[in-house]
């Protein structure tokens, strides 16, 4: 049973970076496209970036786009989200998601999409 495993998250102040790992386990990641998704409280769940299998096609939220960059490492079996610029407003839980199928280079916006899930990571951003 493939596991997802998401860490790298914390507090930081308004204009950090931060960069969360989420390790595939029990399988390997070139099966897989990844996604990022994140929920603040009281909030419902929101797409932030994703990436396709063969990492030659990726898509980022609005609310993020030229701050937070997605990518994948075959060899380290692990998909990154890099968050430069940090708000108050990205302070959330920040889950990875996979899921098999699909071509090369599709990549997935909605989280019903996924079949696999990280545990969740919380990113806090003070001002």
């Amino acid at each position: 049973q493939v596991q997802l495993v998401d860490s790298g998250g914390g507090l930081v102040q308004t204009g950090d970076s931060l960069t969360l790992s989420c390790a595939v386990i029990g399988d390997t990641i070139s099966a897989y496209a990844m996604g990022w998704f994140r929920q603040g409280a009281g909030k419902e769940r929101e797409f932030v970036a994703a990436i396709s299998r063969s990492g030659g096609s990726a898509y980022s939220a609005n609310s993020v786009k030229g701050r937070f960059t997605i990518s994948r490492d075959g060899a380290k079996n692990t998909v990154y989200l890099q968050m430069n610029s940090l708000k108050s407003e990205d302070t959330a839980v920040y889950y990875c998601a996979g899921r098999t199928g699909g071509g090369d280079h599709g990549y997935y916006l909605a989280a019903n999409e996924y079949d696999y899930w990280g545990q969740g990571t919380q990113v806090t951003v003070s001002s």
